[in-house]
């Protein structure tokens, strides 16, 4: 090598445009390798499929696929050469880093490249990655692409709503902010509601953000459909429901709904009577939270909870992310990808989804868990999880119990029911019963009998008029 040369390397170094790299490559989804620049042209196509699905990359010429290096050779305009097919080629434009780099002492070149104005265009295609290869995008996938930019500069979260400071449900904020407090994910306190909603980024002015009104606010459109099927299709109901109110108390409305329909088993321990649900709670738990955390607020339709004899089907509308598997989530290789960012971090805050991008993957190894089968369905009007059921017979208890898991399981829910009602009528004494039966996710006529249940008890009493009075518990059950 002769001194020019040798100059011009130490100059490149020392601009970090050469460097050494003594690492082993391979092609994944956000890396791609070409064996020289003769490649060019296949290269545009990679790098725009790699920043439509994962706006960022890397690519490498001077490499075969399977990572063994050949190392290319470099003239005076090679990389110039790269950088004008970049920005002839490549739409809307970008502006990568290219740099020499050794490689087990061979000279290659080195682009890291990323952008978020998709979707990208070479040659005027556009390309989606999936695993190694680059894929044409049709025109149907090209038109989501597109919409689902849109929605990202537009959310309909982030847009002023109808609610105002006074629709808040106080109570619900209240246990939010405890809620939050405990988790150790928020550092203030409750101090009142213009105030507490301000620190979350849910107001302004006095008027909520949609993500605002559909968490904290009992009036707004969206509601869960749930229904009991009588055998394996929807063509005769035993029961259905419309469940309406706020994020939270759909949360707990839909839970409360689905562990009143599933089967229970119970357990005689030395320790006591344990009783054990069919499906996990944490899987029932984290598949409602992902139903609501990630449905499509433009669509119309709601959510719903299907109970039927051979599985509990849980959907919500929004088509999952284009390109991706729910595997891709599973395995934990992909990161969370948010249709709903306000929504999601007051969630996360709450300790309600644990952490980013881990639902699906927490679902599927509770079911591993506990022996249950589930299916992740990517419907073209949305996203199903399908939990099938174990159909568990009434058990024979031993030598010391006879009444029936069934009917056990029952007797316990209806005492659940009780206490809650309790719990409201104490937080707020002029609750109406239509409130009581949206907060806990009974029909009307459940909470009059459940009243009337707790009034024989001698537990609860009216002071004055139907309407004017207000309820008074005796004695609260602890």
């Amino acid at each position: 090598m002769n001194k020019s040369a040798e100059s011009r390397k130490v100059r490149l170094r020392a601009e970090g445009l050469i460097g050494t790299v003594p690492i082993k490559h391979v092609e994944s989804e956000t890396v791609e390798l070409k064996k020289s620049t003769s490649e060019l042209k296949e290269a545009m196509n990679s790098i725009s499929a790699i920043l439509n699905k994962h706006r960022r990359g890397e690519l490498y010429f001077g490499m075969k696929d399977e990572g063994i290096i050949l190392g290319q050779q470099i003239g005076k305009d090679t990389i110039r050469d790269i950088s004008r097919a970049i920005s002839s080629y490549i739409e809307p434009k970008i502006y990568p880093q290219i740099k020499t780099v050794t490689i087990e002492g061979k000279n290659c070149i080195h682009l890291l490249f990323e952008g978020e104005e998709v979707p990208y265009y070479a040659f005027g295609r556009a390309y989606m990655r999936v695993g190694d290869e680059d894929r044409k995008l049709s025109a149907k996938e090209l038109e989501n692409l597109i919409l689902e930019k849109n929605k990202g500069k537009n959310r309909w979260e982030s847009e002023v709503s109808d609610a105002m400071i006074e629709d808040v449900n106080t109570g619900t904020l209240k246990n939010y902010i405890a809620k939050a407090n405990k988790a150790g994910r928020i550092n203030f306190k409750y101090q009142n509601i213009k105030t507490t909603l301000t620190k979350l980024e849910l107001l302004q002015g006095n008027s909520l953000l949609n993500a605002g009104k559909v968490l904290f606010c009992n009036k707004n459109p969206f509601e869960i459909q749930a229904a009991v099927f009588a055998g394996k299709d929807k063509i005769t109901f035993l029961d259905i429901r419309q469940l309406k109110g706020n994020t939270f108390n759909l949360l707990e409305q839909a839970e409360n709904y689905i562990k009143e329909h599933m089967d229970w088993r119970a357990d005689l321990k030395d320790t006591g009577r344990e009783e054990i649900p069919e499906i996990p709670l944490r899987a029932i738990t984290e598949a409602l939270v992902n139903s609501l955390c990630h449905r499509d607020f433009f669509n119309p339709k709601g959510n719903e909870i299907a109970v039927f004899k051979d599985r509990i089907e849980i959907y919500n509308p929004g088509a999952f992310p284009e390109g991706y598997e729910p595997e891709d989530f599973i395995r934990g290789t992909e990161k969370s990808i948010l249709r709903n960012p306000l929504i999601a971090n007051i969630l996360f805050l709450s300790r309600d989804i644990e952490r980013w991008g881990s639902g699906l993957q927490r679902i599927y190894t509770a079911c591993k868990e506990g022996n249950v089968k589930v299916e992740f369905q990517k419907l073209k009007s949305g996203f199903n999880i399908v939990f099938y059921r174990k159909l568990i017979k009434a058990e024979k208890q031993s030598r010391t119990g006879t009444i029936g898991t069934d009917k056990k399981s029952r007797e316990k829910s209806r005492e659940k029911s009780k206490e809650k009602i309790l719990r409201l009528i104490g937080e707020n004494p002029a609750i109406t019963t239509e409130e009581i039966a949206q907060s806990i996710g009974l029909s009307t006529a459940g909470v009059e009998k459940n009243i009337k249940a707790l009034k024989q008890k001698k537990l609860l009493r009216r002071v004055g008029p139907d309407k004017g009075g207000h309820w008074e518990v005796i004695r609260h059950k602890s």
